[in-house]
């Protein structure tokens, strides 16, 4: 199997790419939060109704999900740096678009269109970062950093989003992409530089595998986000999910037996590797409830602003950052990467647990919600350093961007898991508090207090599921990321060798 072209040298410029690589990263992660807290002006402004408002966050979360394959294979075909330009000016102008919405139908067609272009832009700059950093060292720092950035930009875009709906205006939730996308368009014109290849991908496009997997991916998107709304029970969301099954398995079939296949088995066959996919996306199932459950906390219970709830969540940021780069960066070159994930989830867990004791009486703010965000960030910033790290290592360049599809991949797909999952748990346990507690309701205000306990309730119960997921993380960790040696310890093809699962 064909490698890189011979080494001459690292890029000097390539620390300075890195702040537009991670700058560009950002932005895709902004955009899954950033528009949830601008969602009910957007409502009242454009007459969206109440059934049509999950389409702001399906229609990107559709297109992101169902099309980060075929955007990985593009970037490893045409070229990471080209693709990730394309990605930003296509991100820009159906952002703009967005801002510009003037009905319902031009804001959900812009929001598709922001996650066709993601899906494209996401892999490239994961991909770029890749194969611009190849030194042990070096490598552990900028994965360090994105990895912050990929497990905290959701936190920011909460506060990004409340500062910029409450100050300005909704649109500038969409606004905002365009300002990002300059700024690291002009950094990917002069400073990133992609290694230079001793091979071009250029053989044909697996269409009916874009057509499988692409499909698939969505239904399991659009599966799991109709679940949320409407039931487990619901006949369409049925007909998704085992819609979604059958394509996939028929994607995997496929990809063994094709000659170019989208999305090569031996990417994800490593045990290790494929540990670190599997990390990544119980780890986010968990992560969403976590956002989805102290939003409402502390904007329907205890009444905080848009702009209070987003700066509430900076103790995770904080957490995520000192997880990334202080605890894995330094450590990922001298321990192996099971060391570091295994503490790194039960810490997190450990977060959950704590989280799980909020209150409807006090907001517990300093006593609990702080140390847990803390905690939680701290864990997961370890996590998601580490196992995006090990995800990517070992890689031929020839699929370093559908590699690092997968890592978005397994993002999205927990995401969209882990908010239908577990906004029904909450749900549930809130619902079946208000049958036990009705006898205490006497007036207007005991009815009020009982929601809100109810509230609480369903989403401590949530909480307690949540650091039940991250336990398994742990576990799953422990026994699927077998490499024994430090990531860089050994020769890269050390992951191609490890036993398979």
């Amino acid at each position: 199997m064909s490698t890189s072209a011979s080494p001459v040298g690292p890029d000097p410029r390539r620390w300075k790419a890195l702040v537009f690589i991670c700058l560009a990263q950002l932005m895709v992660v902004l955009d899954g939060t950033v528009v949830q807290i601008a969602l009910p002006d957007a409502k009242v402004d454009l007459g969206i109704s109440t059934a049509n408002q999950q389409w702001v966050i399906t229609a990107y979360a559709l297109a992101f999900g169902g099309l980060l394959l075929l955007g990985g294979r593009i970037a490893d075909m045409w070229g990471r740096r080209r693709a990730l330009m394309v990605g930003l000016v296509g991100f820009a102008f159906a952002s703009a678009l967005g801002g510009a919405a003037v009905n319902e139908a031009m804001l959900f067609g812009a929001r598709a269109l922001q996650g066709a272009f993601g899906a494209l832009l996401a892999p490239a700059a994961l991909s770029l970062l890749t194969v611009m950093f190849t030194s042990p060292q070096e490598r552990a720092r900028a994965f360090g950093i994105f990895g912050a950035i990929a497990g905290g930009g959701a936190a920011v875009g909460l506060l990004l989003g409340g500062l910029l709906t409450q100050v300005l205006d909704w649109r500038w939730t969409m606004y905002i992409n365009v300002v990002f996308a300059a700024i690291a368009l002009f950094g990917a014109i002069v400073e990133i530089k992609e290694p230079a290849r001793a091979e071009t991908t250029t053989s044909g496009l697996d269409i009916l595998g874009v057509i499988l997997g692409g499909g698939g991916l969505a239904l399991v998107v659009y599966g799991f986000s109709r679940a949320a709304e409407e039931g487990w029970g619901d006949t369409g969301t049925i007909i998704c999910l085992v819609a979604a099954v059958v394509l996939l398995v028929a994607f995997v079939v496929w990809q063994s037996r094709c000659r170019n296949p989208l999305l090569p088995l031996r990417i994800v066959a490593d045990r290790a590797r494929g540990g670190a996919y599997l990390t990544v996306g119980l780890s986010v199932i968990a992560m969403f409830g976590s956002f989805l459950y102290l939003t409402l906390y502390m904007q329907v219970v205890h009444h905080y602003s848009p702009l209070s709830a987003g700066v509430a969540f900076l103790p995770m940021v904080l957490g995520m950052l000192i997880g990334s780069t202080q605890i894995a960066a330094r450590l990922i070159t001298r321990v192996p990467p099971r060391f570091l994930v295994v503490p790194g989830a039960s810490l997190a867990a450990l977060g959950m647990l704590l989280l799980s004791q909020i209150s409807a009486d006090s907001t517990r703010y300093w006593s609990v919600v702080f140390p847990a965000l803390l905690l939680i960030g701290m864990g997961m910033g370890t996590v998601f350093m580490t196992s995006i790290n090990l995800a990517t290592y070992g890689v031929e360049p020839h699929d370093a961007g559908v590699a690092s599809a997968m890592v978005n991949t397994s993002q999205q797909v927990g995401g969209a898991i882990g908010t239908a999952l577990l906004n029904t748990i909450a749900a549930t346990a809130a619902a079946a508090y208000v049958t036990d507690h009705m006898a205490s309701v006497h007036d207007q205000a005991s009815a009020m207090a009982l929601q809100a306990e109810a509230l609480v309730h369903g989403e401590s119960t949530g909480f307690y599921v949540a650091a039940g997921i991250l336990a398994g993380v742990a576990v799953v960790a422990g026994l699927l990321i077998n490499v024994r040696t430090p990531i860089g310890a050994a020769h890269e093809t050390e992951l191609a060798a490890a036993p398979p699962a």
